[in-house]
């Protein structure tokens, strides 16, 4: 019903920026939460973001807003990650990720098993 589909990662210096671009098919797009994940070598997936249908936010943690930005654009069925003041540690293969089980929900999840559709995701890689 939706493909996801990453784009935007790449090499960097430590406090470059870069935005994740995620685009998604099918009309219903606009109706459901996305979210952000990564997962970095040898360890498991971690939550990093995620928006509502109609904008509102969590982050993994509150020091996060001030790096990193989560944002959609409805009329392009896309879904953003800014990531600024980038860091070593953030290096990992970003994922977004769609949550279908109800459309206009008021809440965004940060659990995995909420999502039901997922892309294949997009190495950031950051230098120091």
């Amino acid at each position: 019903q939706v493909q996801l589909v990453e784009s935007g990662g790449g090499l960097v210096q430590a406090g470059g920026s870069l935005r994740l671009s995620c685009a998604a098919s099918g009309r219903t797009f606009s109706r459901y939460a996305m979210g952000w994940f990564r997962q970095a070598p040898g360890k498991e997936r971690e939550f990093v973001a995620a928006i509502t249908w109609s904008g509102g936010t969590i982050y993994y943690e509150d020091s996060a807003k001030a790096r990193f930005t989560i944002f959609r654009d409805n009329a392009k069925n896309t879904v953003y990650l800014q990531m600024n003041s980038l860091k070593p540690e953030d290096t990992a293969v970003y994922y977004c990720a769609a949550d279908l089980s109800a459309p206009y929900k008021n809440y965004a999840s940060s659990t995995e098993k909420q999502y039901d559709t997922w892309g294949q995701g997009t190495q950031v890689t950051v230098s120091s």
